[in-house]
């Protein structure tokens, strides 16, 4: 009887202790980061009154008879479920998703605690501790390499007030740009201006007679990969080009027209400038005598009558009976030029094969560079080559190249034919462009079309002009401001112009780079200027490029001789510089470089990384928060204040980042709830009550029936 007692008694032990767990839970339904507990029951050691038998015979077996004797509490379990993330408006709350501790230290780290409360803050000085003033650990910024190193030991977070970053002189320049390569370019701008003289393409391919702004000698622009007034391209081929001369071509007969009978007629061969050849000849009545009018009028009929073909005019003088032969050369005909290649033996025209008058010329695009410029073989690579040829045989034309002509090409990137006179040689200049076409060749129309522009007369020493539309190149600008040691700004600007196109490799550009005097780039005149080149592949990939890097001095009182490293992309690769056909535009353009600043702002991310906001607008890591994971987290202690400690049976902590070998990753300005659930705790409540209003059912049953028992002796 006594039994029953006892077990009562252990019951309402046992529940009383679930019921102090429980009211733990409740009581701590707001703390941060709290884990509920749970109460394990076990029951107590039994009274056996008879043992089990095994089966006998025709006897079946018997079960043992035992009595329990109560229950008791024989463990807690720690539920580390997670809690639900509440966001907050402080940016130094963190909160863990998934698994893993904070470890904080009261100590400077001699002793780890750790917590999943992640209510911190930064103390007076600096350091970043929880709410009992425990500071938390973690890596710290190596001054000296920029890094947060995760692999170092840990040790206290402390970022202290006033945190300045000094200035950091650039290092690294980045820049991902495409250059069109196409036909039709929006981004462009007049070719380099050439003045007179003899271009250096001479002696030297490749190069012109241009300047720039600081009188350099300069790549005048390959014709071929330049483009007219809007943007679209010549496309010159080899042996295109253009017929010009300067005077009309003229000639006179040496002897008169002859009267004659009808068996004297015009018979005369002209050669074509395409290598074919027309002969004119003239009818007649059978005995009709003709006067010399007669004659030398039916004759320039004849000649006129063929002028769509061969470009000839041709007139009669009744006074002086000759004929005059003329070549205006402003039209398209096979012919530019007055060639007699034979007369007949009848012939009484006055005409000659000797009165030949050659004034036009081919001038014509090879893209080799193999440039001649004399004579009737003028081929020519850039503007400074065709300028070169075109004022060399404007000035033979007056008798010797002591004439003033003047061919320059301007600012505007436009030929500029100028006749200001002051010589013996002074001549009205008549200028004829026309496109060169035939034997194979076709005409490039635009180009064509802007040299047809200079037509013109210049009457001698009238100082009259002529141009031509401008000539073009693709081009394209991109700037950024870099830093010397001061953490001065200084503004690198970088210019492409388009200068070569071969169609088996792909395309170059020329490169500028420039910075504000008094800063220097380049050892020589001018110094704030470099000159390089980028060459990209067929497929628009880039090929090379020319510097790498740049040897920049501020000339302010910061380091000199700073070194500057060009990163524009890969060999055979997409990932910087690329020339495809589309719009020039620069997608991604950056430099490691930046001045001081002052601390103005912290921010954690999901590394747990504290990350500073400078005044410089530069952000970079300051410190890392460390993460411990245990093997069995209910091992461990709660000493109260929302910390845990090691114990013998948690196993070690494996510390290391958020979001990695199985550690949750880390939410700023979050806090993690308590994962005690109400209505289960309250649940849970009821259910202990019960039990404990049942065990003392039973000790009020038992002592009844004692009164009973002592009652039979009555």
């Amino acid at each position: 009887m006594l039994k029953s007692l006892f077990s009562g008694v252990s019951g309402l032990q046992s529940h009383q202790i679930a019921m102090d767990v429980e009211s733990n839970n409740i009581a701590n339904v707001n703390t941060v980061g709290f884990k509920y507990s749970r109460a394990n029951f076990s029951d107590l050691l039994a009274q056996t009154q008879a043992i089990a038998t095994a089966p006998q015979g025709q006897l079946g077996g018997k079960n043992p008879v035992q009595v329990g004797l109560g229950s008791t509490v024989s463990s807690m379990t720690r539920i580390f479920s997670q809690g639900s993330i509440q966001n907050s408006d402080k940016n130094t709350d963190v909160a863990i998703q998934g698994d893993g501790f904070f470890i904080i230290s009261p100590d400077g780290g001699n002793t780890y605690k750790y917590t999943r409360a992640g209510d911190f803050k930064f103390d007076a000085g600096g350091n970043f501790v929880d709410n009992n003033g425990f500071i938390a650990q973690g890596w710290l910024r190596d001054s000296t390499t920029g890094k947060v190193d995760a692999t170092a030991p840990i040790t206290n977070i402390n970022i202290p007030p006033g945190l300045t970053t000094p200035a950091s002189p650039t290092s690294e320049m980045v820049l991902k740009a495409n250059l069109n390569s196409g036909p039709l370019v929006q981004s462009f701008s007049p070719s380099y201006a050439v003045a007179t003289g003899t271009p250096n393409h001479i002696t030297n391919p490749g190069e012109g007679d241009a300047v720039d702004a600081n009188g350099r000698a300069i790549a005048s622009g390959n014709v071929g990969v330049l483009f007219n007034e809007i943007g679209e391209a010549f496309s010159l081929q080899k042996d295109q080009g253009i017929w010009a001369s300067f005077l009309s071509s003229k000639s006179v007969a040496t002897t008169t027209v002859g009267a004659a009978d009808s068996a004297a007629n015009l018979d005369i061969t002209l050669s074509l400038d395409d290598g074919s050849t027309k002969q004119i000849t003239t009818s007649n009545t059978a005995g009709t005598l003709y006067t010399q009018d007669q004659n030398g009028l039916r004759y320039a009929a004849a000649i006129n009558a063929q002028t769509s073909v061969t470009g000839v005019e041709a007139n009669y003088d009744t006074t002086t009976n000759l004929i005059t032969l003329t070549n205006a050369n402003n039209n398209a005909a096979a012919s530019h030029n007055i060639q007699i290649s034979s007369i007949g033996a009848a012939d009484n025209s006055g005409l000659s094969a000797t009165n030949d008058s050659i004034t036009a010329y081919k001038y014509q695009y090879d893209s080799s560079g193999s440039s001649a410029l004399v004579d009737s073989n003028k081929t020519f690579t850039t503007l400074a080559d065709l300028r070169y040829a075109m004022e060399q045989q404007a000035n033979s034309e007056g008798g010797g190249t002591t004439s003033n002509i003047e061919v320059i090409v301007n600012e505007q990137g436009k030929f500029q034919i100028t006749n200001p006179g002051g010589t013996a040689n002074d001549y009205d200049v008549n200028i004829a462009i026309t496109g060169i076409s035939g034997s194979g060749i076709t005409e490039n129309e635009r180009f064509t079309r802007n040299m047809e522009a200079l037509n013109a007369a210049l009457p001698a020493a009238s100082g009259g002009k002529a141009f031509s539309q401008s000539f073009n190149a693709a081009t394209h600008s991109s700037s950024i401001d870099i830093y010397d040691s001061l953490g001065s700004k200084h503004t690198l600007r970088m210019e492409f112009r388009k200068t070569a196109v071969d169609a088996a490799t792909g395309s170059t550009w020329a490169m500028r780079l420039s910075v504000p005097a008094p800063a220097t780039i380049d050892t020589v005149i001018p110094y704030d200027e470099k000159d390089g080149s980028v060459r990209f592949n067929n497929d628009g990939s880039l090929a090379t490029y020319n510097p790498p890097n740049l040897s920049f001095t501020g000339n302010n009182g910061s380091s000199p001789n700073q070194q500057v490293n060009l990163s524009l992309g890969t060999a055979n690769a997409f990932d910087g510089m690329t020339s495809f056909d589309s719009r020039s535009s620069t997608s991604g353009i950056s430099q490691n470089g930046f001045t001081g600043g002052d601390l103005v702002g912290i921010r954690i991310d999901q590394s747990g990384t504290l990350v500073g906001s400078f005044s410089n607008g530069r952000s970079f890591g300051l410190a890392q928060i460390a993460m411990a994971k245990f093997t069995n987290n209910e091992g461990l202690s709660t000493e109260g204040g929302n910390v845990y400690i090691q114990t013998a049976n948690s196993g070690d902590p494996i510390i290391g980042t958020a979001s990695t070998a199985g550690r949750g990753f880390i939410q700023s300005s979050a806090l993690e709830a308590s994962n005690v659930d109400l209505s289960r705790a309250l649940t849970q409540l009821i259910i202990v009550q019960r039990g404990f209003q049942a065990n003392g059912k039973t000790i009020t049953t038992s002592d009844q029936l004692l009164q009973t028992l002592i009652g039979l002796k009555q």
